[in-house]
């Protein structure tokens, strides 16, 4: 039981866990990389191998996003997306099979061992500094300019989703459905579903699904694949200018209204339901009387369009210009900062973002509370520039034209192979 497990011999789902008290079966990676099938996963977490392959289906965030670290180490995404540590313990210990040989590195793969060593001390500095505690103050003002001016429900909704507005996840869950709900009309597993993805693979074909847009929009990678094999569905090199009329007019009116209602009805989040209901309910009940039917739809239209855009510009300034493509398998720190940049502070630019211009700060800690990101991005360019790292910050006006710039360079690649080939 000591030595190394024999490949495909390791204890698995039908072979149950390891026993408390027990000694411990030892895995090297090759015998690990191999457990990310369908049906058949196993990560590694602080060199313990875990097994779920059966309980992904039961991971409240979704098997999907669990699964998206099978065979590799996931040490560093299980601290990113959970804040009691201890509780979380509890429903690993029966998924637990043995742990990594004692010549085997914690990470698989070429990464940086420094590099992840690092980061973690990084992380440990910000819990010492007390980064992940949210301020009282700071979120019932926001609140309350969300009630008084209806504006900016999602940044909200997105702090709750992130469990960094209350110390217990399940008040954050609770508030988050008021808001997605009662305020916007979605979701909330909806959004925490696709969201969470985002955040442990971002920009991974497959597994963000922010950039699995093709046939729609070519990406990163995707524009030389779409080119070699021929495929024209649109006029790729012509996709910068398309984007105005169908990416930020369309993206909350049409895709994620009819993505969210399949969602919930496919899943059966009927508690979602019933939100999004009350929220139509009080928008029709109170627009309906003063502007009639069509006008109360004609208003919801133009809220939907104005959002959409604001959601559009903000959300893909710090990703759509950065490396798009397949999974590499780097480390936590590595794959933030490939797909992510910022956009230069200013209380303007905070405000209007919802503080997501600090974008690198929030994927290296997702449940940290936004007011802290300006005091934790000096440790964070202090680690980037140990590394040789990008920590890459943009003026505003020049990352919306990025946007526009890195979808035309995507089409112009795609014409390119397309045409020699």
């Amino acid at each position: 039981m000591g030595g190394v497990g024999e490949p495909g011999r390791g204890p698995g789902p039908r072979e149950g866990p390891a026993q408390l008290g027990a000694t411990l079966p030892t895995f090297c990676w090759e015998q690990i990389r191999p457990h990310d099938l369908p049906g058949d996963k196993w990560l590694v977490i602080e060199r313990r191998v875990y097994d779920i392959s059966r309980w992904a289906q039961r991971h409240p965030g979704g098997s999907r996003l669990i699964g998206h670290h099978g065979g590799e180490d996931a040490t560093d995404a299980f601290h990113a997306f959970h804040q009691d540590l201890s509780f979380v313990r509890k429903f690993l210990q029966p998924l637990l099979i043995g742990e990594l040989a004692p010549e085997e590195p914690g990470q698989d793969g070429p990464q940086n061992a420094q590099l992840v060593q690092d980061f973690r001390a990084l992380r440990q500095a910000a819990q010492d500094m007390k980064l992940f505690e949210a301020s009282p103050t700071f979120f019932a003002l926001v609140l309350g300019h969300i009630l008084a001016m209806e504006s900016q429900s999602w940044c909200l909704q997105h702090d709750l989703g992130h469990t960094s507005v209350f110390r217990k996840s399940r008040w954050n869950h609770v508030a988050q459905q008021f808001v997605m709900g009662q305020l916007k009309g979605f979701s909330a597993h909806w959004w925490n579903f696709r969201h969470f993805q985002h955040h442990a693979k971002p920009n991974i074909f497959h597994k963000d699904p922010d950039v699995t847009v093709a046939p729609i929009f070519l990406l990163g990678e995707s524009s030389v694949e779409y080119g070699r094999k021929k495929r024209r569905y649109l006029p790729y090199n012509h996709q910068h200018l398309y984007f105005f009329l169908i990416g930020p007019p369309l993206l909350t009116l049409v895709n994620f209204e009819v993505e969210n209602l399949a969602y919930m009805l496919v899943c059966m989040q009927w508690m979602d339901l019933l939100w999004a209901a009350s929220f139509y309910s009080r928008f029709f009940l109170s627009y309906i009387p003063f502007y009639g039917v069509r006008g109360a739809l004609l208003l919801f239209v133009a809220v939907r369009v104005l959002e959409s855009h604001w959601f559009v510009w903000i959300t893909q300034i710090n990703h759509i210009p950065k490396e798009i493509g397949h999974e590499k398998h780097r480390d936590w720190a590595s794959s933030q900062l490939a797909a992510t940049c910022n956009v230069e502070p200013s209380l303007f630019i905070n405000w209007f973002s919802g503080h997501l211009n600090f974008q690198i700060e929030h994927h290296f800690f997702p449940t940290m509370p936004r007011h802290n990101y300006h005091k934790v991005a000096p440790l964070v360019k202090a680690l980037c520039a140990k590394h040789g790292l990008s920590y890459d910050v943009k003026p505003f006006l020049t990352a919306l034209a990025d946007i526009v710039g890195s979808l035309k360079k995507s089409g112009n690649v795609w014409l390119e192979a397309y045409l020699h080939q």
